[in-house]
């Protein structure tokens, strides 16, 4: 499956206990210049870029697209989480021979870290995925140097499939299905 079919997007919001799972809005543009400029976010993402460059490059309303969802604590963007990007066939790393499955990606302003935000957000996208479709199953590409993502899919109850080299370091390479429970 490469296409979103009949699914309407943007979904209705996404609310889990302290969430909110939206799409985003004018009011975002600062938080996503802070998450694309911020070295902490990007230490294992190739690298920030030059706010001044953002600054000129993002969207009046950035991240408008099917598959990226805002997240959000008390209405203020804390970081965004995309699904339904289709890894290409060229990319090492899948668990269908025809490819393009759905991969998870995350990443929280640094001030968001460690209060267990990503874990329920992704949690909560994971569970709108598997109900809207069903039996597809969702991979997730970090590098194995990033110990934070790499506790994250664990938790998330992603399974390691390979380890290869990309982008100039070792990436874990693991696969999620709506069968296995998170853990």
């Amino acid at each position: 499956m490469t296409e979103l079919g009949p699914v309407v997007w943007p979904p209705s919001s996404i609310r889990t206990e302290r969430l909110v799972l939206r799409q985003s809005e004018a009011w975002d543009r600062a938080a996503f210049i802070e998450l694309f400029a911020s070295e902490e976010v990007h230490a294992y993402l190739g690298g920030p870029r030059p706010r001044e460059e953002l600054e000129s490059a993002v969207p009046e309303v950035p991240g408008r697209r099917p598959g990226l969802f805002v997240v959000a604590l008390n209405g203020a963007m804390i970081g965004t989480i995309t699904l339904l990007d289709r890894r290409g066939a060229e990319r090492p790393g899948h668990v269908r021979p025809e490819a393009g499955e759905a991969e998870l990606g995350y990443m929280f302003l640094p001030e968001a870290w460690g209060r267990g935000y990503a874990a329920e957000a992704c949690a909560a996208a994971l569970d709108w995925f598997a109900g809207t479709f069903p039996g597809e199953p969702v991979v997730l590409c970090t590098q194995t140097g990033n110990n934070r993502s790499m506790s994250l899919a664990a938790k998330l109850g992603f399974t390691e499939v390979q380890r290869f080299e990309e982008w100039g370091a070792e990436q874990w390479f693991g696969v999620w299905s709506s069968d296995a429970p998170f853990g």
